[in-house]
């Protein structure tokens, strides 16, 4: 099927895939990085983790906010903004001289990702055609694919190589050069929307919004609660060195690059709840077999590329669903909610992890992670139940 995106309008999503590209990179390195920052400030593991806790939970209270008081801007003025803040951030990381201060560096980028990342689909999807909607939002979180197969694993290995420090320094360079990129590249043609914290809680109480939401929570406090530790589990479960957990975000970046691309062309043609169900029931079947594994690292990177295909196909579509399901006046509301979701559930994900691991090890992880993706699938099956009695009721009263 033909696409009707421009030439302009390409530049302008890979613009905007590029910034979220540089926010995943900067969010989720320190899964990746959890040694090298544990080393360079003297923490455990456990302490390196919840510094990614605590960047999901600032950007979970911050996103929905931020649209309250901000929402009325520009979505560009949104984005660079964001991106802005989110350098500074990473230069405090850089620069932080204990944990106190690397707990402020994670704050202030949460802070500055809560108007990236919700921003940024509301943005892309504005620019194209109803019909490329889709497209155009897979289109742009391939960025977070990019940032699995180049972005983190590159992280791991700077960090590794020449220290925490230098990668976070870096971070902040490339957020400001993305600054230039979107100023250059994306129109600043679309108007933002105010809203009123009344609509936050008339959304967050609708009944097929707030289950949808929680399909989002669930999804990434599963996968999350595995990712976070990845690097100690590979370390400690499969005897593993610091390239085989670089090798291991290689594999997990290049299939979760062909899941999006799967799911840029399945978009115009299955459902979103069709491809959500698939692909929770795959991450679902995947961990398990994981779970009986053989010591084998051969095995495991074969296991992670279902894993990844799976992830990646989940979220350009939880992202999707949300747009078909909420209205045009609240649609705003409804991404930055979404994002907010999704990032509390990355933070507690790896909260969740960081409590279990020490305890119960790999198994507890990974049980613990299947049983979020089970509620996953429940609440979209909630979700969509509430969603067909609305429009039964929407049909008898119209």
């Amino acid at each position: 099927m033909k696409s009707d995106i421009t030439p302009p309008q390409r530049r302008a999503l890979w613009a905007l895939r590029i910034a979220y590209f540089v926010q995943a990179t900067g969010s989720l390195s320190v899964a990746g990085s959890l040694a090298p920052i544990s080393l360079a400030w003297g923490l455990t593991d456990a302490q390196s983790a919840l510094l990614l806790a605590i960047f999901g939970l600032t950007f979970a209270l911050a996103a929905p906010l931020a649209q309250v008081f901000f929402g009325h801007l520009r979505r560009r003025q949104q984005v660079l903004a964001g991106m802005t803040v989110f350098g500074l951030g990473s230069i405090v990381f850089a620069l932080a001289p204990n944990y106190g201060w690397l707990v402020v560096a994670r704050i202030v980028m949460g802070l500055g990702a809560s108007l990236i990342g919700p921003v940024l689909v509301a943005l892309g999807s504005e620019l194209v055609k109803q019909k490329e909607r889709g497209s155009a939002i897979a289109m742009i979180l391939l960025g977070v694919s990019m940032a699995s197969m180049v972005g983190i694993p590159l992280a791991a290995w700077i960090a590794s190589l020449l220290g925490a420090r230098v990668l976070f320094a870096l971070i902040s360079a490339v957020s400001f050069l993305s600054v230039i990129n979107i100023w250059l590249s994306v129109p600043d043609s679309v108007e933002g929307m105010r809203i009123r914290l009344q609509q936050v809680g008339s959304v967050l109480t609708e009944r097929t919004s707030l289950t949808a939401f929680l399909v989002v929570f669930f999804i990434t406090a599963g996968v999350y609660d595995m990712y976070s530790f990845i690097s100690p589990v590979i370390r400690d479960t499969w005897h593993g060195s610091h390239n085989s957990v670089s090798i291991a975000l290689a594999v997990i970046g290049v299939a979760g690059i062909v899941g999006n691309l799967f799911v840029a062309r399945a978009a115009r043609v299955y459902r979103a709840e069709t491809l959500l169900t698939f692909g929770m029931t795959v991450l679902v079947v995947d961990m398990l077999i994981i779970m009986l594994l053989p010591g084998r690292l051969a095995l495991l990177y074969v296991a992670l590329v279902f894993w990844a295909f799976a992830t990646d196909l989940l979220w350009p579509t939880q992202q999707r669903r949300i747009v078909e399901i909420s209205d045009p006046q609240t649609r705003g509301i409804s991404l930055a909610l979404t994002s907010a979701f999704m990032f509390c559930g990355i933070g507690f994900g790896a909260a969740v992890a960081s409590w279990i691991y020490p305890v119960w090890g790999f198994y507890g992880v990974m049980a613990s992670s299947v049983g979020f993706l089970l509620l996953a699938l429940f609440s979209l099956w909630l979700s969509e139940r509430f969603r067909a009695h609305s429009a039964k009721v929407k049909l008898c009263t119209g």
